[in-house]
C-alpha cells in the first residue's frame, strides 16, 4: 500500500477528530510535520491526535504542546486496557490508570478515549470485565476533568449505552468511528452524544451505516479518518491520513443533501461544540 494523492480542497476548513498520527508514520511513513501540513493544504487544519496507551497518550501530550492546530485526547485503548489486566493483574492496570490520570491536567488534553468497549478483539470474559472496568474509570476521570469522553464501540452497543446510563455520562460524548444502524443512531442523540463519521460511510457494503448518518441531526455529526485506518473510497486500500478527510467530507454532504460550505460550517462548529471550544489559529 502507498499514499494516495491529495484531494480537491474543500471550500471551508474542518477538523480530523480522531486520528493517530503517530501511528501513521509507523505504517505509512508519512511524518508527522508533513501529515499536518498536507491536511491544511486540503482543508483540514485542525486535528485531534488520540492515544490508546500509555506511550501514544504521552505522544498525544506532546504533540500538541508543540503544534497549536493539534489537541490531545488520552486514554488505554479497551483492548489494551484488557492486555494489561491479563499481563500484569489489578496493580498493572492501575499503574496505567495512574499515568493517564497524570496526563489529563496538561492543558492541552481535551478529551478521555479512545476507551469503551471491544468484543470483537477481546471475547474472554476476564478481558471484558477489564474493559468495563477500565472504561468506568475514563467516564469517571472525563467528568472529574470535565473533558469529552471519546468512546470506542466495536460489537458492543447494548454494554455501552448500559455502562453509561448507569454510571452517568458525561456533558460531551464522542462516539468514535461510529458503527451502529439508524436505530442506535436514535439512541445515541437522544442521550446528547456527538457520532463520528469514517470513511467507512463509503463503502459499498456500509449500507446501514449510511442510514445511521441520515439519521442523525446534522448538530451531532462529526468526520473523522481514524488514520491509518478506514481510508475512504476512492483510495480504499490504501494507508489513510487526515488530508485524504475531504473524501469522507464531500460523501457525506452530498449523502445529507447538503451545500458543501453549510456542511464544512457545521463540521467544524459540532467539533469545538463536541471538545470542548476552538483551538488554534488564535483559537477563532
Amino acid at each position: 500500500m502507498g499514499l494516495p494523492p491529495l484531494p480537491e480542497p474543500l471550500p471551508r476548513p474542518v477538523v480530523d477528530n480522531h486520528t493517530h498520527a503517530d501511528t501513521t508514520t509507523e505504517y505509512s511513513g508519512l511524518q508527522v510535520s508533513d501529515s499536518i501540513a498536507l491536511a491544511a493544504r486540503v482543508g483540514v487544519n485542525r486535528i485531534v491526535q488520540v492515544g490508546c496507551d500509555v506511550v501514544s497518550s504521552r505522544y498525544a501530550v506532546e504533540l500538541a504542546t508543540h503544534e497549536p492546530t493539534v489537541v490531545a485526547a488520552i486514554a488505554l485503548h479497551p483492548n489494551d486496557a484488557a492486555r494489561t489486566f491479563t499481563s500484569g493483574g489489578r496493580a498493572a492496570l492501575a499503574a496505567e490508570f495512574e499515568s493517564i490520570r497524570q496526563l489529563a491536567a496538561n492543558k492541552y488534553v481535551r478529551a478521555i478515549g479512545e476507551t469503551g468497549l471491544d468484543h470483537y478483539r477481546t471475547r474472554e470474559p476476564e478481558g471484558r470485565s477489564a474493559q468495563e472496568e477500565s472504561f468506568r474509570w475514563h467516564i469517571a476521570l472525563a467528568k472529574e476533568r470535565d473533558l469529552t469522553l471519546v468512546v470506542h464501540d466495536r460489537d458492543a452497543h447494548a454494554d455501552i449505552l448500559r455502562v453509561l446510563d448507569d454510571v452517568g455520562a458525561p456533558g460531551r460524548v464522542v462516539m468514535h468511528c461510529f458503527s451502529g444502524d439508524a436505530a442506535f443512531a436514535e439512541e445515541c442523540v437522544s442521550r446528547g452524544f456527538w457520532l463520528s463519521y469514517p470513511g467507512v460511510v463509503t463503502f459499498g457494503s456500509a449500507g446501514s451505516l449510511r442510514e445511521a448518518a441520515r439519521a442523525t441531526p446534522l448538530s451531532r455529526v462529526l468526520v473523522e479518518t481514524d488514520a491509518p485506518f478506514l481510508t475512504p473510497k476512492p483510495q480504499r486500500g490504501k494507508y489513510n491520513a487526515p488530508y485524504l478527510l475531504p473524501h469522507t467530507v464531500r460523501f457525506l454532504a452530498d449523502l445529507l443533501d447538503v451545500e458543501l460550505d453549510a456542511f464544512c460550517n457545521t463540521v467544524m462548529a459540532n467539533t469545538f461544540a463536541a471538545f470542548g471550544g476552538p483551538w488554534g489559529e488564535d483559537d477563532a
